[in-house]
């Protein structure tokens, strides 16, 4: 990540890189454009001074009616044409920046992608993204033409008459004053605007998610509270912020394209005077009308630069974000021990969670992790998955730090089933397959059957092809449990990871599940999180996990002797019927 700060213009300009020849294009077709709508001004004051001097040929007026109408031909023509050419290079980077995101994620650590909001994810690769559109296609070759035809027809002034040329001027310095006092605090506001609007989408985001439980626990009033709160303070903060920029804004574009407040009095006064003739003193008008609509269009432009650091600084961070970084070679496996060897470890920079933890499990065994909550049982599991990699001390498999095995080798080793399992919008038989996608149907169907899924699936009237809706809606809790399950058995990695597989599963289920999980852990390295000790009295070894650290490991009955902890927990257990 960059230290040094970069011109947000500069970043969008060097975003833009691939595109530059149809922007550089761009800004010239725009040229093109204001200039050829200076043509039929410059005609006006042609033909007007015609009139006062009494010319009387036709062919005089007809020649700057034609220019005037050419003009305005032009006008159009290279402006439609420059915003086209703009447009396909801006939208050709936009899917650019967003196949750029998309490719950033997968290379980002897993638990961090986890731990950020969808709603903000959203809101970044959708919205911030998006609103790159009008500084790249109409900020940069529009606002660069209208700052070059103003330009070019203040220069023409000052030829005609200089002193008409800085008169001409004296409104658009006291108009952008104005606009200072709005741009002096625009970035933070706008900064601001963002990270509420991140705030009310992962609001709407968890109200919809979550609107099963909170019909279940009559929860509406509290739950729609909080999402009511979190709308309401977006829309209050936009009010405000209106009510705070309202009459600067207006004063801004009111007084900054007004040239003729000083071009008519001080204009007529120097004709009537003597110092400039009416051919300066007509020219002089139209030419200062000319630069109204550049000098307007260009003011529109600020409020878009003035947003342009904040929504690139967005993008960047995402994209800059720290990935993971793994060797590109492939290794070979002669077994798949696994080892955590004096592992520390803190969230982001945060409170340390684990300290100084040591542990062997041996390939083809079962480990269970057991402990109180937030001990960092799910933690060591996740380190093991490549979630995240540790900076302190080493995970190993087979002896290799995890580090040294790409990414995407180390995920096929590891076969991860949690309480939690997303579902995707699609059929059963691709939301199976999700674990190979090169099975056959014979496959699904066959990991189906062994981990309890044909017999209900098959009662569906689509099937396999049966829609199981976003993240599973429309599937019992027990249902989705065996479809992921299923696809951890078609992985058939080496290594599975149960991270309390069947928590708050019915009895039911949870025989069907425990059938399932003995043939998806045939011949692997098991590693099971769980909460209830009778499901793993049976482990070959117990590690108990209390406060970031690995207290004990043995057996079941090892720890019964050496443990108060886990003679506590095993008493709580049988105590509520658990090892019935």
């Amino acid at each position: 990540m960059k230290e040094q700060k970069q011109n947000p213009m500069g970043r969008i300009w060097q975003i833009a890189a691939p595109e530059h020849g149809r922007l550089a294009l761009s800004v010239v077709l725009a040229v093109l454009g204001v200039v050829s709508g200076i043509i039929p001004y410059v005609s006006a004051a042609r033909i007007i001074s015609g009139i006062i001097s009494g010319n009387r040929e036709w062919s005089y007026y007809l020649v700057f009616v034609g220019a005037a109408f050419a003009g305005f031909a032009l006008k159009s023509l290279f402006y439609a044409k420059g915003l086209s050419v703009s447009h396909k290079a801006t939208f050709n980077l936009l899917a650019m920046i967003r196949k750029e995101i998309f490719a950033k994620l997968p290379r980002m650590p897993l638990g961090t992608i986890i731990d950020t909001s969808s709603g903000k994810l959203k809101q970044i690769i959708v919205d911030e993204v998006e609103r790159m559109e009008r500084p790249i296609a109409h900020m940069i070759p529009e606002l660069t033409s209208n700052i070059i035809g103003a330009l070019a027809v203040w220069v023409y002034m000052m030829f005609v008459d200089w002193r008409m040329g800085l008169i001409c001027l004296i409104s658009v310095p006291v108009g952008l004053m104005f606009f200072g006092l709005i741009a002096a605090s625009y970035g933070e506001d706008y900064k601001k605007s963002v990270e509420i609007t991140q705030d009310m989408n992962s609001s709407i985001v968890e109200y919809v998610h979550g609107i099963e439980v909170i019909k279940a626990y009559n929860q509406r009033q509290s739950s729609y509270q909080k999402f009511k709160d979190k709308v309401i303070a977006n829309a209050s903060f936009y009010c405000y912020w209106m009510k705070k920029t309202e009459v600067c804004q207006a004063l801004c574009y009111t007084i900054a394209p007004c040239t003729l407040i000083t071009v008519l009095p001080l204009g007529w006064w120097m004709y009537i005077s003597g110092k400039i003739t009416a051919d300066v003193f007509t020219t002089s008008i139209m030419l200062s009308m000319c630069i109204v609509g550049p000098i307007l269009a260009a003011i529109q432009f600020t409020d878009s630069s003035a947003k342009v650091a904040t929504t690139v600084a967005v993008v960047d961070e995402l994209l800059a974000g720290e990935e993971q970084d793994h060797a590109k070679t492939p290794v070979e496996f002669a077994t798949h021990n696994i080892e955590l060897c004096d592992v520390n470890y803190s969230y982001h920079e945060g409170e340390e969670v684990l300290h100084g933890v040591n542990l062997s499990i041996p390939e083809k065994t079962f480990t269970a992790l057991v402990g109180p909550s937030g001990s960092g049982k799910s933690t060591i599991a996740k380190l093991i998955d490549g979630f995240w990699d540790v900076k302190d001390g080493a995970v190993k498999m087979d002896g290799k730090d995890l580090r040294s095995i790409p990414l995407e080798q180390l995920y096929d080793q590891v076969a991860y089933v949690s309480q939690d399992n997303w579902l995707f919008d699609d059929t059963i038989m691709n939301n199976i397959r999700m674990g190979n996608t090169k099975a056959s149907e014979e496959m699904v169907r066959e990991v189906s059957r062994l981990s309890g899924c044909d017999e209900f699936i098959t009662e569906f009237p689509q099937g396999y092809e049966t829609k199981v809706g976003s993240g599973g809606t429309h599937l019992s809790g027990g249902e989705r449990q065996r479809i992921a399950l299923a696809r951890a058995m078609l992985k058939d990695a080496p290594v599975v990871i149960l991270d309390e597989a069947t928590a708050y599963i019915d009895p039911e289920n949870e025989a069907v599940i425990q059938r399932a999980l003995s043939e998806l852990i045939k011949d692997k390295t098991v590693i099971m999180i769980a909460h209830r000790l009778s499901t793993v009295i049976n482990a070959d070894q117990i590690v108990l996990v209390n406060k970031g650290t690995v207290e004990c490991v043995g057996n079941h009955n090892e720890l019964l002797e050496k443990s108060e902890l886990y003679n506590a927990m095993w008493q709580a257990h049988i105590s509520e019927g658990g090892a019935a």
